[in-house]
């Protein structure tokens, strides 16, 4: 598995080859070649590494969408990350801290989504190594920033983002299909 990605691609069971040349042909077209992925050994997931920065990739991704729903048709989500660190506590909360303190305001909520896979820490254990030394607010429906930490075994990627560049592409269909049938309603209201 790659070690240093930034990008963390969940895609259908059995489509990682066919994700992974979806992402490669998307991130050409930003102007990225040097797009590097590979499976991670867990069903439907992927990791990437763009040399672009990865929240322009994610955004990208996301006005693509936007503007074309079934741009995509392997790639179910992407994940931005900032840094790689090891498996513990100590790593994960210090660099998730620092990340906060960069890309945080005082004011600003938060939340804290922590996914552990082929490991024997527990998610709230992670939740609580963070939480507990952050003087934000918490708020788990609404929150301005997703403090994300993705656990993959001996490594996780950390990531300190608005909750928009989690580009879920089923959720950004069923955007674009309200605001289609928003504007299809305009135009019938002006024309009668």
């Amino acid at each position: 598995m790659l070690r240093d990605f930034n990008l963390v691609v969940s895609t259908y069971r059995n489509r990682k080859h066919d994700c992974i040349a979806e992402l490669w042909y998307f991130a050409r077209e930003l102007g990225d070649k040097q797009l590097d992925a590979s499976r991670t050994g867990l069903p439907a997931l992927v990791v990437a590494r763009t040399s672009l920065d990865p929240e322009y990739f994610a955004s990208k991704a996301r006005e693509k969408v936007l503007e074309n729903p079934w741009y995509f048709r392997y790639i179910l989500k992407i994940v931005p990350i900032h840094v790689v660190v090891e498996s513990t506590l100590e790593e994960i909360s210090g660099a998730a801290l620092a990340l906060a303190a960069s890309r945080m305001l005082p004011e600003e909520t938060y939340k804290v989504e922590a996914k552990i896979r082929l490991s024997d820490l527990s998610r709230e254990s992670v939740i609580d190594a963070i939480a507990s030394q952050l003087k934000n607010k918490v708020d788990l429906t609404n929150p301005q920033k997703l403090i994300v930490v993705e656990v993959f075994g001996e490594v996780v990627g950390v990531a300190v983002i608005p909750p928009d560049l989690v580009v879920s592409m089923e959720r950004l269909r069923r955007e674009a299909r309200r605001a289609h049938a928003h504007s299809l309603g305009g135009e019938a209201e002006e024309s009668g």
